[in-house]
Formats: C-alpha cells, sequence, structure tokens
C-alpha cells in the first residue's frame, strides 16, 4: 500500500461525477490510514470556500460537505492551487480552516516523495 496518494480534482459542477469521485476516494483512503494530500484545481478550486461545497449535488453520492470533514478530521490535507486561486480572486483569508494555497513546486514535491501514488481526476 503506498504511504501517501496525492489526488489532484480539476473538475467542479462541470463534471459532477469526476469531481465526486475524487473527493471519494480521498476520504476513503484517509478513513482507511492513507495519508491523503487532495489538491483543488480549476473549477474544484471553489470548494475550498466555506459553503460551496454544500452547493454541490449528485444523486447516490455522499454531499461533499461531509467528504471535505471526512478527509480532514483522518488527517488529510487540502490544498488549492495558487494560479487557480488567483484566477478566481480566492485568498488565504477566504478559504476553509486548514486549506493552503500552495503551488506546483510543491504539487511536484508532494508527487515525486518515493511511495506516493497519485491520480487525476
Amino acid at each position: 500500500m503506498a504511504k501517501k496518494l496525492v489526488i489532484k480534482v480539476t473538475a467542479g459542477a462541470d463534471a459532477p461525477e469526476r469531481c465526486s469521485q475524487a473527493f471519494t476516494v480521498a476520504a476513503v483512503a484517509a478513513a482507511s490510514g492513507v495519508e491523503v494530500s487532495l489538491w483543488l484545481t480549476g473549477e474544484s478550486s471553489w470548494f475550498a470556500l466555506p459553503g460551496r461545497a454544500a452547493e454541490f449535488a449528485l444523486p447516490h453520492a455522499a454531499p461533499l460537505p461531509d467528504l471535505i470533514d471526512g478527509i480532514r478530521a483522518a488527517g488529510g490535507r487540502i490544498t488549492l492551487c495558487t494560479q487557480c486561486a488567483a484566477r478566481r480572486e480566492i485568498t488565504e483569508k477566504d478559504v476553509l480552516g486548514g486549506v493552503r494555497i500552495a503551488g506546483a513546486q510543491v504539487f511536484v514535491s508532494e508527487i515525486m516523495t518515493d511511495g506516493v501514488q497519485a491520480v487525476v481526476y
């Protein structure tokens, strides 16, 4: 089993199934004891803001706020892409508690570590 799972989600309400899959995999992995790093990029960037995940709905899928809470409760890290945040005028003072804003250098550093598995949705 991988020591760490890095998931980059690019989809939001524009591709709800891909979006939900990414958050579900991250939450299940975190609950299973895997170290999880979930990166919000593109349209998923909006879910770094308070209340935005509650607006997302997909039939037969777990609610996004519950998945986010599960990831955070299990010690998973959620990161908002620097450029994606800037394009949406999102700053550190705007995001959910515990969400960091970081860029490509940090992402590459995370995925190039031994024992890391990376998945992009």
